[in-house]
């Protein structure tokens, strides 16, 4: 049996890998061959080196979106995975009724981006009218709208996740812990957030990669005003690549340095949290 899959996996991975080498890393490679061309279409190329990316560093609205995202990066994480993971201990109570609010939270999640936009942009300018601003006034309200639309869309999905870490924690060794006098902060420290490490870094490393590539709710709800101040890396490079003709080979750049920035991020977190993980 096992030699038969091994002669016939070929034939069934052949379209997969073949639909994924087309799909993704023939774009990929080209991507990355046109940040150092000056181009309008792929097969009027000019061969530039590095003047892309010295002129992409040198853009203040890329700088500026790279500084707003990180910003937004970090509250966004911070606050998504603490509520998350305190409505995950509070849905696993026992409680009657938990799975109907497990629903209820995890609903925003299935909502589009664009149409989740505009549905905040709404909701908040509609709050911020009566103190005489909109969202578009000064870049800390934008910010603010956006860190409540992630931690709207995200915090019932990454519930999800921590709920099944923690429902998989022995239920043995927190008794233990109990017996020999443990409080529940020290349970929570202890025992409870150790185990839940595997979760953890799933959540970490989707808050993370979902917040620095936001583009459809951050062209919804502010489309970068006021004057490119709330744009973020992906709108940025949107802006660029569509914005100006002959500014292609300048967005392709910006591209290939949020690819890396976001790979290294993504790295680093998956690494530090792995190490912290132990087996139940």
């Amino acid at each position: 049996m096992h030699k038969n899959l091994k002669k016939y996996f070929p034939i069934f991975a052949l379209p997969t890998l073949l639909a994924f080498t087309i799909a993704f890393i023939i774009p990929f490679i080209m991507g990355i061959y046109l940040s150092f061309t000056e181009f309008r279409t792929v097969t009027d190329a000019k061969w530039v080196g590095f003047s892309n990316y010295v002129e992409a560093f040198q853009n203040k609205d890329f700088l500026n979106a790279l500084i707003f995202t990180s910003a937004f990066t970090i509250v966004s994480v911070i606050t998504i995975n603490i509520f998350s993971f305190a409505l995950a201990s509070l849905l696993t109570r026992g409680k009657r009724g938990t799975n109907i609010f497990r629903t209820i939270f995890f609903m925003p999640n299935l909502i589009g981006g664009i149409v989740l936009g505009y549905i905040w942009q709404l909701i908040i300018n509609g709050v911020l009218y009566k103190f005489g601003v909109t969202l578009t006034f000064a870049p800390k309200y934008g910010f603010w709208g956006l860190v409540i639309l992630m931690n709207w869309q995200l915090i019932g999905y990454m519930m999800i996740i921590y709920i099944a870490g923690i429902q998989n924690i022995p239920k043995d060794l927190v008794e233990a812990a109990r017996i020999d006098g443990a409080n529940k902060k020290q349970i929570l420290r202890n025992v409870t957030i150790p185990l839940v490490m595997p979760s953890i870094t799933i959540c970490l490393f989707l808050t993370l990669s979902n917040s620095f590539k936001l583009f459809d709710q951050n062209l919804a709800l502010t489309a970068g005003a006021p004057s490119k101040k709330t744009a973020m890396l992906a709108l940025d490079i949107y802006n660029t690549f569509y914005g100006k003709v002959g500014s292609e080979g300048v967005g392709q750049a910006k591209a290939v340095i949020f690819f890396i920035i976001v790979v290294a991020i993504a790295l680093v977190q998956l690494k530090a949290t792995r190490n912290k993980e132990v087996e139940n």
